[in-house]
């Protein structure tokens, strides 16, 4: 007899994936809108991968905007994180998120002795860019986004959703957007 439940812990498919193409800063800007949208994002954790000047902090800052951020948004290059609070669109509910960037960790450690636990166990939204260098401290990604830049600096994003919740983000984007216009090769 199995240990494991399914009634409790579920059974997870296979990661899902999706590619879509953003051509200039608008798409950008639509992606992140329509990722806004998704009720999923309550207390999402959402994983940003891709070379400097793939558009990580500048999709970050789409979200955020599209997520009722106001005034500046820093990126935490050097505060490694950077609090924030906005708004779900979808319900209007308060949503606490938290912004890391993990490009200056030199061990993963780091991520221990910053207290980060206690941030990625409380509710909200958490986004981390660079989270390759904190490695091993992280939770498994809902959604991992990876940025790469072609040569005619188009951005080629493909999303990887490894959990139930991110599954059903993706699910609800891969709706939101238009098909011919900014994804292709989709699996669910």
């Amino acid at each position: 007899m199995s240990g494991v439940h399914p009634a409790i812990v579920g059974t997870l498919k296979p990661p899902a994936s999706a590619h879509w193409l953003w051509t200039d800063e608008i798409a950008t800007q639509a992606f992140a809108q329509a990722l806004a949208q998704q009720p999923g994002l309550q207390n999402a954790y959402i994983e940003l991968v891709g070379d400097l000047g793939a558009g990580k902090t500048t999709f970050v800052r789409h979200l955020l905007k599209s997520l009722g951020v106001q005034g500046r948004i820093k990126s935490p290059t050097y505060a490694v994180v950077e609090p924030h609070e906005g708004v779900l669109p979808s319900s209007q509910a308060p949503l606490a998120i938290w912004h890391f960037d993990f490009y200056r960790f030199n061990d993963p450690q780091e991520f221990e002795e910053a207290g980060f636990r206690d941030l990625f166990a409380s509710t909200g939204l958490k986004i981390a860019e660079w989270p390759n260098q904190a490695q091993g401290m992280l939770p498994l990604a809902d959604l991992q986004l990876t940025l790469t830049v072609n040569d005619q600096e188009v951005r080629q994003v493909q999303g990887v959703a490894s959990t139930l919740q991110g599954q059903a983000i993706l699910k609800g984007l891969l709706a939101a957007q238009s098909p011919t216009a900014s994804h292709a090769n989709s699996k669910t």
